[in-house]
């Protein structure tokens, strides 16, 4: 057990950081017996409790994983996808605002590009060996990445946002290295970064994006990389103001060996502008999501990036799933080029439904939260009393801690099929669920 490497440090947070600096440095390897709470801490001169406080940070952190009386071990495999497990059991009559999909009424119909991206598969076969990105995707990627001010740079494809995510991730980092995340952020993700083996620092967000003091705590402590919600931050719907990312590069600036990590999934969904932050640093990738605006099960994302990280995307790839396939490509290029999404007119339907909830919502005494997006985040005193007694009132929304590390508890109310008859009634469940003299303004950690 531990073979040569001596834990050290006097409080939880030092403790904490010797294990992880070992796993980081490869002295502790995957699967390695940590020593039992109390044997530790009598070798270290500490509480137990001290130590229990360093495990479970590192728990959380998805560096160990603990296994009752068999002890914690540094984590051998990949995690699960355990935040996916918080999720609430929606039984009949319930109406379901949890899952955070955005509305099929308005999303385009697929019949035809997909009928036309198949005729020409027909006319022009896609084979092994041929180009992995289909030409037409590529160029209208290209204009409206140039036209939103994003770094000029090669483009991949990928089956979705985490896809990118996870090969832009694994392209630079090593297990053990950390990576600063929005807090509260995108579940899926909290739940990818441990599963890589990589630390999570959290860093707090407010309605203009990532707090510029958090990243440079975050950047000056070790992490390797930053990930960046540009609009329709989910859960809290926060956007990147102009201000804020100019906060941002200069903090980036500071620190330019760091892998800066955009996701744009609010694309065709959000008319608030974007300012992206992508060429401050040496190595960085640009996310750009069709699931929100054209469907899920589209399983596409656009990527582009420094020619290093680009490169090392695309080689990987091309030893797994080898390409995304031509036909989905076609088909949303397709999309774009017909203009079969109105942003202007998605997104003011789904700003208007965030609003009248939020704007309902202040007339009862709750503070809630949404510049942007699909989502409405309303900080709570308790947030699974709260979601228990919503569901027992018919209304299912998310429970805050499949998005928080250490921000505030709080629900996520997804407001993309709520009818505008439905928003006076929700509003009173929740003020109902979460007593107006609890609720409040969304609050950071420091």
């Amino acid at each position: 057990m531990l073979g040569e490497y001596r834990i050290s440090g006097r409080r939880a947070a030092e403790i904490s950081a010797s294990i992880e600096r070992a796993v980081g440095e490869g002295a502790l390897q995957p699967g390695e017996l940590l020593p039992p709470l109390r044997e530790l801490a009598e070798r270290l001169g500490v509480n137990p409790n001290t130590v229990a406080a360093a495990y479970r940070t590192l728990r959380e952190r998805g560096v160990i994983e603990t296994a009752g009386r068999r002890g914690s071990r540094v984590r051998p495999k990949p995690a699960t996808t355990a935040r996916d497990l918080m999720r609430v059991e929606v039984p009949p009559g319930v109406r379901d605002l949890s899952e955070g999909n955005p509305d099929p009424a308005l999303l385009p119909a697929l019949a035809g590009a997909f009928a036309a991206a198949a005729a020409q598969g027909d006319r022009e076969p896609v084979l092994y060996g041929q180009a992995p990105v289909e030409p037409e995707l590529a160029r209208l990627t290209r204009a409206g990445l140039d036209a939103d001010g994003v770094p000029d740079g090669p483009v991949a494809v990928t089956s979705g946002a985490l896809d990118a995510l996870e090969r832009v991730l694994m392209a630079h980092l090593k297990p053990g290295d950390a990576v600063a995340v929005e807090d509260p952020g995108w579940g899926s993700l909290l739940d990818l970064v441990p599963a890589l083996g990589l630390r999570t620092v959290p860093v707090g967000v407010d309605d203009e994006g990532p707090l510029p003091d958090d990243v440079r705590k975050a950047l000056a402590g070790g992490a390797r990389a930053l990930i960046v919600t540009d609009r329709a931050q989910n859960p809290t719907g926060a956007a990147l103001s102009a201000a804020r990312a100019g906060d941002l590069r200069s903090v980036l600036a500071g620190h330019p060996e760091t892998l800066l990590i955009e996701d744009d999934h609010g694309h065709h969904i959000v008319d608030l502008p974007l300012h992206p932050l992508a060429g401050v640093t040496h190595s960085w990738a640009f996310v750009r999501s069709a699931s929100k605006a054209y469907g899920p099960d589209l399983r596409l994302a656009v990527l582009t990036g420094d020619p290093v990280t680009l490169d090392r995307v695309r080689g990987r790839q091309r030893l797994g799933p080898g390409w995304v396939s031509r036909i989905v490509q076609r088909a949303v290029a397709r999309l774009w080029s017909e203009g079969a999404v109105d942003p202007v007119a998605v997104a003011g339907r789904y700003g208007r439904r965030r609003e009248a909830l939020i704007s309902a919502l202040a007339g009862r005494g709750v503070g809630a939260r949404g510049v942007s997006g699909l989502n409405v985040w309303v900080p709570v005193p308790d947030e699974t009393g709260a979601v228990a007694r919503l569901l027992h009132a018919g209304w299912a929304v998310a429970p805050g801690a499949r998005f928080r590390l250490r921000a505030e508890p709080g629900i996520r109310v997804t407001v993309s099929g709520l009818g505008e008859d439905e928003v006076g009634v929700v509003a009173e469940a929740i003020a109902g669920a979460v007593g107006a003299s609890g609720a409040g303004p969304l609050r950071t950690y420091v």
